[in-house]
């Protein structure tokens, strides 16, 4: 058999950290769209506000830590860390809640760990749970999503917005904000209703204003089966995950079907979709085996399931996420494959 020869330099890995960044990008964008056309013109500079902070960040801390700059900026990972937690915040946010998540994700989480491949923890998650503890006003300011009577702020008016907090005239902030259905069903069930009656109310309508979590989760649903089909992630992570919302939500609707959501109403609802194929699956910060993404996954869901139900926060993919990563070291101990031609000694006689 013939070979052919092959000197250095060699040819470059097709497969690269820019490369990988680049696809989950892409596939991104159809969510990020359609949450654009829904949700409006705060999404989109939530994550312009966003990408800017974190490449400053980066560059500015690279610099500080005396490292190449250019390299770690190319390669991507700080765009696809901002995207991920501008997704996640309120539409009527203020402009320093991207700013301030993002640096802080990537001063405290990333680059004080010592930058990409080394951080213990999803830092676009660890930006979002800071936010949410710290600034829990400014992160319940949600806004409507748009039917056909089309968007009550422009692209200008959402930016005054933002900045200065002024908006046009005769148009109030109650008029605008409104609750998530996470949000919507925690308050109602305070209040003694029934969560048939919660989620009824809401999924009961066939408008884009009633049905936008819907609409939502098919979009990210389609940009994960794309980074499944170009091979950037398993199947492993949110097939777990999905599961785990499922089974988790499933066993406390049986028990008390007045008080806990459905398993639909949980998977449609809040970021179980987003979560499950772009954040959950964090090459760094997930499990590294095969059984030990499947345990990660189903943790993740469950926990999520748990904290919606029980905890002080509406949902809980990133206090899941979090949680879980604290695990991985353990997970990946008590997972690792049995090595290629060993095996098991013979019990001593």
């Amino acid at each position: 058999m013939k070979f052919s020869p092959q000197t250095a330099p060699l040819p470059e890995v097709s497969n690269s950290v820019r490369r990988v960044m680049l696809t989950v990008l892409l596939a991104m964008l159809p969510g990020t769209a359609v949450a654009i056309a829904l949700l409006g013109w705060g999404v989109l500079i939530n994550i312009l506000l966003a990408v800017i902070a974190g490449l400053v960040a980066e560059a500015a801390m690279l610099t500080l830590r005396a490292r190449p700059v250019r390299p770690a900026i190319g390669d991507g990972s700080v765009i696809v860390l901002a995207w991920i937690l501008a997704l996640c915040l309120p539409n009527l946010g203020p402009w320093w809640l991207p700013v301030f998540g993002t640096v802080f994700a990537v001063v405290v989480a990333k680059q004080l760990y010592g930058g990409l491949g080394f951080n213990l923890f999803n830092p676009a998650m660890v930006g979002y749970v800071v936010l949410l503890i710290s600034f829990p006003e400014p992160m319940t300011r949600w806004g409507p999503a748009i039917d056909s009577s089309g968007s009550a702020l422009n692209f200008m008016q959402s930016l005054a917005w933002s900045f200065s907090g002024v908006l046009p005239n005769g148009v109030g902030y109650d008029g605008l904000s409104v609750a998530t259905p996470l949000d919507h069903a925690r308050e109602q069930l305070s209040t003694g209703a029934t969560i048939h009656n919660v989620t009824q109310s809401l999924f009961s309508g066939t408008s884009l204003a009633q049905s936008w979590n819907l609409w939502l989760s098919l979009a990210f649903l389609a940009g994960g089966a794309f980074l499944l089909w170009r091979g950037v992630i398993r199947w492993h992570i949110p097939v777990a995950m999905i599961t785990g919302v499922l089974v988790m939500s499933g066993f406390l609707w049986l028990l008390d079907s007045a008080r806990h959501a459905s398993p639909l109403f949980h998977l449609i609802t809040g970021a179980t979709v987003f979560g499950a194929f772009f954040v959950a699956t964090d090459p760094v910060t997930a499990s590294t085996t095969p059984r030990g993404r499947l345990i990660f996954g189903f943790g993740i869901g469950v926990l999520t399931v748990l904290i919606r139900s029980f905890g002080s926060y509406p949902d809980g993919v990133a206090f899941a996420v979090l949680l879980m990563n604290l695990c991985v070291p353990l997970i990946d101990y008590y997972s690792q494959p049995k090595v290629f031609g060993h095996k098991k000694s013979a019990p001593i006689k």
